[in-house]
């Protein structure tokens, strides 16, 4: 095989054996995609889009677009919220649709907040598309059983104006995902489990000066497979309007990441991952470009300003 091609099986056989979610970046304005019980915490309409170009150089390199959508009703207990995503690698996608459910306890300046995410996730590989170099490897010419699967999320979520804490829990029913089929006699169908995935997030919003605003944050991802991941972001706000950070991905990698609020209700975020594993040599970073609009469809009262979360 080329050499990409066989990077890209190796990195499929990563991905089937350790975490099989989408990665983020900057997942301290998508978390919605990391904790169902974040829905409604912009107390408007908030939609963000989504895509990442990773590892750029490499054929079959992942390469993830997302879509999240959360609100508050007129009962401001209640939220809904809607997260899906495609994620491909190689020859495979992985297609995700979640609807979201959260309730809210209202404290005098806080919210304590418990969400669910139902919905299925669909995984396919297209065999066809690759170029092997023996055409006849029964490996290759499988009968695809591609299969759809249902899912489900959970998470507790508690913010204040200047800080939050979060802890979830991904596919939570380790569903059993059939792959492939080989067209001999007694032979298996291939599955991949979904594991379960434990994510812990925490950031603050610490004001340096009238116009400036220190946010930290933090991800701490665990799997069974993957080595334990702590992503660690820095960023300053200035003016509420530009902010600048970095970040560090355990073993893997460090970013960079700017945001710009164009309204008070529009921003544009882009950042690129720097990568110092195995993989270092063969590829020249990683771009990740979001899009995050609101809307205020209730009472604009609701709409906090300056809004850090």
């Amino acid at each position: 095989m080329k050499k990409g091609l066989a990077i890209a099986m190796f990195l499929i056989s990563a991905v089937t054996y350790s975490q099989q979610d989408p990665l983020y970046t900057q997942y301290m304005y998508n978390k919605l995609a990391i904790n169902p019980a974040y829905a409604g915490s912009h107390e408007v309409l908030s939609v963000e889009a989504l895509t990442r170009i990773q590892w750029v150089g490499i054929t079959g390199a992942p390469r993830t677009t997302s879509l999240t959508a959360s609100t508050p009703l007129r009962n401001p207990r209640i939220a809904l919220g809607l997260y899906t995503y495609v994620d491909k690698l190689g020859p495979t996608t992985d297609y995700g649709v979640m609807g979201n459910f959260t309730y809210r306890i209202i404290f005098d300046n806080s919210k304590l907040c418990f969400g669910v995410n139902a919905g299925f996730k669909y995984y396919n590989i297209d065999f066809a598309s690759l170029k092997a170099k023996d055409p006849g490897d029964i490996e290759l010419i499988n009968q695809v059983t591609n299969k759809a699967v249902p899912d489900v999320d959970f998470g507790i979520y508690y913010y204040t104006p200047r800080y939050y804490v979060g802890l979830s829990s991904k596919h939570l029913i380790q569903n059993q995902m059939s792959v492939s089929s080989t067209p001999l006699p007694d032979t298996d169908v291939s599955f991949s489990r979904l594991k379960r995935h434990f994510y812990g997030i925490a950031g603050a919003a610490i004001p340096l000066s009238d116009n400036l605003v220190l946010m930290p944050s933090l991800l701490m991802k665990l799997v069974e497979g993957a080595p334990f991941q702590t992503d660690i972001n820095a960023s300053i706000l200035i003016r509420e309007i530009f902010t600048i950070g970095a970040s560090y991905r355990t073993n893997a990698a460090i970013a960079f990441l700017v945001e710009v609020n164009i309204t008070k209700n529009l921003s544009i975020g882009y950042s690129y991952d720097i990568w110092f594993n195995a993989l270092q040599g063969y590829n020249k970073g990683s771009h990740e470009i979001r899009i995050g609009y609101d809307v205020n469809l209730f009472d604009n009262s609701r709409m906090l300003t300056p809004r850090y979360f």
